[in-house]
């Protein structure tokens, strides 16, 4: 597909600052972190791989903060851990892809959630696009976007990026993320059904 006509391939522009002001807490925290991440593990969510080019070749992560920001124009947010791998590369990218899983993609987003491994080594299969991104080929849906805000928040990075390039290929169950485990809309485990949480998403 052809980037959008609001991208001009080799056009100059106005780089956007990197915001990495961290505010000062006022107070002592009224909820402890574990605690947080206990509530959200219950909060279903959608899985995506996010992937762009760093410095020393193709980066990618399994997140499950990505969420549709605005329309008009079209922005899109994601989250990503500040001690992540992937954050130096996150934070010098000028655009990245956004790879929405679908319930046959559980092994991916687990490889891409690991840490220590090289997540595009075989049996994942990837290409390089002709705007130099790498991007999945066996994912249906994926968003090309370009990186416009890299804010820090906590302990993470909040990024904004407009997105100029799409592809759908198919409407596919989504792969979904609930209380440590992958699963889809028709099949989520309770939460005591199999042992063990799988690898945490870094965004």
């Amino acid at each position: 597909m052809k980037p959008s006509t609001e991208f001009v391939a080799g056009a100059v522009r106005e780089p956007r600052p990197v915001v990495l002001a961290r505010r000062e807490p006022t107070a002592a925290p009224t909820i402890d972190p574990e605690t947080l991440r206990r509530v959200f593990r219950r909060h279903a969510a959608g899985v995506a791989v996010v992937t762009l080019t760093g410095p020393a070749g193709p980066v990618g992560f399994t997140a499950t903060s990505v969420a549709s920001l605005s329309a008009t124009p079209p922005l899109l947010s994601l989250s990503l851990s500040s001690t992540s791998s992937s954050a130096p590369a996150m934070l010098t990218a000028e655009t990245l892809v956004v790879h929405l899983l679908s319930s046959d993609h559980e092994e991916i987003a687990r490889r891409f959630a690991t840490s220590g491994v090289d997540r595009f080594a075989p049996p994942v299969r990837w290409r390089v696009l002709p705007t130099g991104e790498p991007v999945l080929s066996d994912v249906a849906v994926w968003l090309r976007a370009r990186i416009e805000h890299r804010i820090a928040a906590g302990e993470s990075y909040l990024v904004v990026a407009e997105v100029v390039d799409s592809q759908l290929d198919r409407a596919d169950e989504p792969l979904l993320y609930h209380d440590g485990r992958y699963g889809t809309i028709s099949d989520m485990p309770a939460p005591d059904a199999t042992p063990g949480p799988e690898p945490a998403p870094e965004g």
